[in-house]
């Protein structure tokens, strides 16, 4: 675990790593991602550091809004019409690897219950 201040999404960011950003404004990053768990796989991240959605406070509100309103702009503009799952992992047994907030967009196939 890091404290958020660099990881692979700063990069990404920066642009010092290549990533297929789908969405990008003031805010938040929206990217393809490199390990594919469905057919339409993005990230949606802010361009702020927030390690874990743990660590977001209540000054974080209008911002983690804004993220979801992107999920959802990203869904719609990759067609994801018949639905998808939004997914928040949260510390190393929620299965987060990179300490930088992130949403998971999954969809392109029928999603299962329970997921993990």
């Amino acid at each position: 675990m890091t404290n958020g201040s660099e990881t692979v999404f700063s990069k990404i960011i920066r642009r010092e790593i290549p990533a297929t950003i789908v969405y990008e404004d003031d805010l938040a990053l929206a990217f393809r991602d490199i390990n594919p768990q469905a057919p339409v796989h993005i990230l949606v991240i802010p361009k702020q550091v927030i390690p874990t959605i743990a660590d977001a406070t209540a000054a974080d509100q209008s911002l983690l809004g804004h993220l979801l309103l992107v999920a959802a702009k990203v869904a719609k503009q990759e067609n994801l019409d018949q639905g998808y799952r939004l997914v928040i992992n949260c510390g190393p047994q929620g299965g987060q690897t990179v300490y930088h907030l992130h949403i998971h967009v999954l969809g392109g196939r029928s999603m299962h219950w329970p997921p993990g």
